[in-house]
């Protein structure tokens, strides 16, 4: 710790003396008391204070008082912002805490606030979930910083999210744990815990907790690369404040190892070969997608595997994998392309079981086969890389034919010479009348679903179809990427949009937690914000009041966002579930309200966002008021800032 001889030293020049307060106490007594005399006001006085120099009375658990100027030319911490800038990452979001306040100081003041730039969050979870969409935009993670222990806490459900969602976020939690003692410093008892990253451990892929800032910097290193390769998924590192605030010793050396990311796992060549086998010589081959596609390379490998074998893709919709208005896209007759198919390939299909085997009857959680039973299975996924437990990983256990533990994206190039390798012309032929029959099939479902769009299109509560269709006709010319879950609006954009590039669909939330798609919605934009794309949300309205606040992080750091609210007045999900049961139960659903809706008073988030900074319209009720509220809710995206129309909508 070098010490220095003058007051002006800079940046970290902190000055704390016991007498020298004491003597500006006095001084500011006596130009009180002066003021008295000469018939000031004493309400006068007080509005304009003299400054206080001296410290506040001490409380227990306090460090003690020095008395002379520090000069800390590096501490810890300005050492872990060297390690983020060198990891490339762009944004930290945080609630600000004390665990983690140096950190915090050195991200705006020796970091100079870029790459890092600190992004200001009011909740944890929030902090997460921006991370979670900022990373399915970006493919990389974005920095979160919190209490090691009530602020992990409350980000638990949003990291589970993204480890079930195949998500890194990278985190850094503050803990007030002495790391030779393990004991907690200056009395922050509530912040200091012995094992942080304990709660989180079984949903996240790695975590460390280092005692030295070599440590620390190899450890930050690991973890990157951990997080960034297939199967990927949250990490976490905690950063203990006495490493974090105490100078680098003099000669201490201290060094960042090299960032270098491996390649991701690929499939084993024999099995790759049979596989080919097995998909050209079945009469009906069959692909499902759901989180295959990291990049647009990945969709565009998809789509050439489908069209070398002319087989139907089914997608899951874990993330945008095939292009929705292909010919080949036949997931809205999944039903009968599963009856019929002999041999399917799930590329990284985390329910395969669902996805290919069975339809669900929710009223008796009961499940019936749709698949031959002589039918041939393949698996392609990274997810049988995972070394913990986690259900939502695999659901229920699938019996497969074939079985591959490598990342289905990095695999395709292979698979895709290898097919192409062993088709015949015989069977080339074959091919070609089996894509004109899905063609047709194709053209014939997406005529039926622009029917079915137009029932009650100016009924009020608005449609969400109508919502769907009215959107698409402001976008469709723009470059413009939909940011949100969809599953509760009746997927009516994936039916009636054009989706084929990687950032316009970013799939579900993993773990099905609420309160993601506000926050997630606003880190995707502020990825989409760097290349100029409209980003679009449809906001469910029970999940937005989870995290509402996060609109003013999007006002505060001008992210700019379309969110749409489908204000369905209700948990609907929860409503049709408790008027299933009423109805097993021979009791009527008239009373399934109860607990279930948002009436009585109704929600007024168009005056909710405008409270945060947000421009906002609504409550919309009139279907023929949509169109020019969406219209100028783009001109103020397009300028730069979030918007929000609140549309009151029907319940799917």
């Amino acid at each position: 710790m070098a010490r220095g001889k003058k007051r002006n030293v800079g940046r970290r020049d902190f000055l704390k003396g016991v007498a020298a307060g004491a003597g500006a106490l006095a001084a500011v007594d006596t130009l009180a008391g002066a003021s008295a005399l000469a018939g000031a006001s004493p309400l006068a006085a007080k509005a304009a204070p003299a400054p206080r120099p001296f410290p506040l009375p001490a409380v227990e658990g306090d460090p003690p008082p020095v008395t002379e100027v520090l000069t800390v030319d590096r501490t810890g911490s300005d050492f872990m912002v060297d390690i983020l800038k060198a990891l490339g990452i762009e944004y930290v979001c945080a609630v600000a805490g004390s665990s983690f306040r140096a950190l915090h100081e050195s991200v705006i003041n020796y970091g100079g606030n870029k790459n890092p730039e600190f992004l200001t969050c009011l909740h944890e979870e929030s902090s997460v979930a921006m991370a979670h969409g900022f990373a399915k935009i970006e493919g990389k993670p974005l920095c979160m910083f919190a209490h090691g222990t009530v602020g992990l806490q409350h980000a638990a459900m949003a990291i589970y999210n993204a480890y079930c969602d195949r998500v890194p976020v990278y985190m850094l939690i503050g803990n007030n744990l002495d790391v030779t003692t393990r004991s907690p410093v200056y009395g922050e008892w509530a912040h200091s815990v012995q094992d942080a990253a304990a709660m989180v451990r079984e949903f996240t892929k790695w975590d460390d907790q280092p005692i030295s800032l070599q440590h620390f910097a190899e450890s930050a290193v690991r973890a990157y690369k951990i997080a960034m390769t297939p199967p990927m998924a949250p990490v976490l590192l905690v950063a203990d404040s006495e490493l974090q605030e105490n100078p680098i010793r003099e000669g201490a050396r201290s060094s960042i190892p090299k960032v270098t990311l491996p390649s991701p796992p690929m499939g084993d060549s024999g099995a790759v070969r049979e596989a080919a086998r097995m998909l050209v010589q079945a009469e009906n081959p069959l692909i499902v997608v759901d989180r295959t596609a990291r990049t647009q390379a990945g969709i565009d490998r998809v789509v050439e595997l489908a069209e070398a074998l002319q087989a139907p893709v089914i997608d899951m919709n874990g993330r945008m994998n095939f292009p929705t208005r292909h010919p080949l896209n036949q997931s809205s007759r999944r039903g009968a392309v599963v009856a019929n198919a002999d041999v399917i390939l799930g590329l990284e299909a985390t329910d395969f079981w669902s996805a290919v085997n069975t339809f669900h009857d929710q009223v008796r959680r009961s499940s019936r086969s749709i698949m031959k039973p002589d039918a041939k299975l393949i698996s392609i996924t990274a997810g049988d890389l995972y070394t913990k437990s986690n259900y939502q990983e695999f659901n229920r256990f699938t019996e497969v034919d074939l079985a591959m533990a490598a990342d289905a994206e990095a695999t395709l190039p292979a698979l895709i010479e290898e097919v192409k390798r062993q088709i015949t012309p015989e069977r080339k032929g074959v091919f070609q009348d089996r894509r004109a029959k899905l063609a047709a099939a194709h053209q014939k479902a997406l005529e039926a679903t622009r029917e079915e769009a137009a029932y009650g299109w100016d009924a009020s509560p608005i449609s969400t179809a109508r919502v769907s269709a009215e959107l698409w006709a402001q976008i469709k010319n723009e470059d413009w990427s939909c940011v949100s879950i969809l599953q509760h609006f009746s997927w009516w954009p994936i039916r009636l949009w054009d989706f084929g590039k990687n950032y316009q669909f970013l799939g579900r939330q993993g773990g099905g937690g609420v309160g993601y798609n506000a926050p997630a919605t606003v880190g995707a934009a502020l990825a989409n914000r760097k290349y100029g794309r409209l980003s679009v949300s449809i906001q469910d309205d029970g999940d937005f009041l989870f995290s509402p606040t996060v609109m003013w992080t999007a006002a505060h750091h001008r992210i700019p966002l379309l969110s749409i609210m489908h204000n369905n007045r209700a948990y609907h999900e929860e409503l049709m579930h408790v008027q299933r049961m009423a109805d097993r139960h021979n009791r009527g659903i008239d009373r399934a309200g109860i607990g279930t809706t948002f009436t009585d008073p109704n929600m007024d988030f168009a005056k909710m966002a405008q409270s945060m900074g947000v421009y906002a319209e609504g409550p919309i009720e009139n279907p023929r008021d949509l169109g020019p509220a969406l219209k100028r809710a783009i001109a103020v995206v397009k300028r730069g800032e979030p918007a929000l129309l609140d549309v009151v909508t029907q319940p799917r």
